[in-house]
């Protein structure tokens, strides 16, 4: 249960940051940085959460199944 609420954690975060460089990138005009960091937060939040779940699935923590 927690593995599915760490996951869904991140890709809330994913989705803010992603709305945030949006956000950013229509009132700055390219005046500052603040989207650059908030999609490189994005792809970092984006590569933990991919490798948490490699991690879950050997250890066995998280069960993948097939459909």
């Amino acid at each position: 249960m927690l593995g599915k609420i760490l996951i869904i954690a991140f890709l809330l975060a994913i989705v803010w940051n992603l709305g945030a460089g949006l956000y950013y990138m229509m009132t700055d005009k390219g005046g500052t940085d603040r989207t650059v960091k908030a999609l490189t937060r994005r792809i970092a939040l984006s590569v933990v959460l991919i490798v948490l779940i490699i991690i879950g699935m050997l250890t066995g923590i998280i069960q993948p199944h097939g459909l």
